[in-house]
Parts: structure tokens; sequence; C-alpha cells
């Protein structure tokens, strides 16, 4: 486990990048985190995902100062769909393509904030599945959700923010009807934020008030269900096809 700095067209970013045990090159992971920004609950997820055999690489998308400030233009990038933290992100996914312990395969997951950003990077940006954890599901998805990678989310039903388990159905009608392949699920009784193990100490007054607010909090039977399910979806459609993994009746 490293941190490293991977040049950007606005800069170099700082990344936590997390190295599978096991050898030869792996498929790679992009973590996008939520309004907390970097922090130690965002590199334990990466070095999760490499104990899975992933290789993960989770960029501080907050790095150019000013949590606010920050968070205000992410937001901003998130509703267009474009801007600087896209191109952030693409930065990433291009560095980790090219890593020797790549396989050249990638996929990205994303809690909250992030979560939103899987699923607005699901289509036409090179991912080869998405994970959106609590991410909602913002109008006008059903436009560009039709091109997208395989999506799987995990939302909380007790969440009753605009990120919870009704924006959860939603992404789920929606992906069920353009035929996109999925593994959504809601998980009652979990809040917002469920996989997050945040220590309180590190977060600011105003973030701990809207922790409280959302009643967020770790779950950890809905968490370890959850991690569980996305290794699993992210192995299955991140791992390179041979012609002996294709039926000898598939068409092509």
């Amino acid at each position: 486990m490293s941190d490293v700095v991977v040049p950007t067209r606005h800069g170099d970013i700082p990344v936590h990048v997390a190295v599978p045990d096991v050898p030869g090159p792996r498929p790679g992971v992009v973590l996008v985190h939520d309004v907390t920004g970097m922090s130690g609950d965002l590199r334990l997820q990466a070095d999760w995902l490499a104990r899975e055999g992933f290789l993960a690489a989770a960029p501080d998308l907050f790095h150019r100062g000013g949590r606010l400030r920050c968070l205000r233009a992410a937001a901003k990038d998130l509703g267009a769909r474009r801007g600087r933290t896209f191109d952030d992100v693409e930065a990433i996914r291009s560095w980790l393509t090219a890593h020797p312990r790549c396989t050249g395969r990638t996929g990205v997951v994303g809690f909250g904030l992030g979560g939103g950003y899987a699923l607005a990077l699901a289509a036409e940006h090179g991912f080869s599945a998405a994970s959106t954890n609590y991410g909602g599901c913002p109008e006008g998805a059903e436009q560009w959700l039709p091109r997208a990678c395989p999506i799987v989310g995990s939302y909380g039903g007790a969440d009753r923010t605009p990120l919870g388990g009704d924006a959860g159905r939603r992404l789920e009608g929606i992906l069920t009807e353009t035929g996109v392949e999925q593994d959504i699920r809601i998980y009652p009784g979990a809040g917002h934020g469920f996989m997050n193990h945040h220590d309180p100490a590190a977060l600011s007054p105003v973030l701990r008030a809207i922790g409280r607010f959302r009643r967020s909090g770790y779950d950890d039977p809905a968490a370890q269900d959850a991690r569980r399910r996305i290794a699993a979806f992210l192995d299955r459609h991140l791992q390179e096809r041979t012609d002996e993994d294709v039926p000898a009746d598939s068409p092509g």
C-alpha cells in the first residue's frame, strides 16, 4: 500500500494505491470518495478491494484545498456530467490501465457523492463495471443509463435522503427496463453511509452534524454483505475473457 502522485491536465493529484498480494496483472478499480474526501475509511476501502484481488486507486479529489469549495465544484460537475472532477477520474483510470500490475480492465466504486459519480461514469467512460453505494439516481438518468456498463448498487432502506432506498428502487427500475446487467439491493434498517466507518474525531463539526441529521452510521452486517456482492460482481465483469470463456454455441 502506498501513496503516489498522478499527473492530470489540471495538475498533480495524490492517490492512495493498494496492490493485491496475488501475483500477475489484476483488474483495476478507481474509488470515488464521499463528502469527507480522503480519509482513513477510504484507504481501508481500497485496502479491502486489494485483498479481494483488485489493483485499487483512491484519489483525493478535494486536494486542491477548501473542502466546501471543492465539494461545491464536485457537485456542479456531477450535475453537468463533465468538468474537472471527471477529468481527474479519467486521469486516474488511464494511469491505472497503464500500470504494470493492471490487466487494462477497470471498474469504479463510489460512496455517497462518489456513488453518484460511479453512476455518471458507468456510461461511455471506459469502465467495465460500476458500484454505486447510496449514490442516488439523478433526474434524467434514464437518458444515459441504457448505455451503462453493468452496475451493482447498495442502498439503505432507512436512508431518507435523496440518495437512499427510494433512489435505489428507481435505479433498479430503469436498469431493468433498459436491460443493463445489475445487482441492486436495499438493506432494511441500514441508514446512509452504512459501508463507511469514519472516525468521528477525524470529521469536522459540520460533517458530524450532517451525519446525525441523516442518521448515518456504519452497519456491519449490511456492509459485509454489500462488500461480498461488490467483489463478486466486479470479479465477474472485470476478468479478461478468453476463447475458452465463450460457449461453443455462442454467436460470434
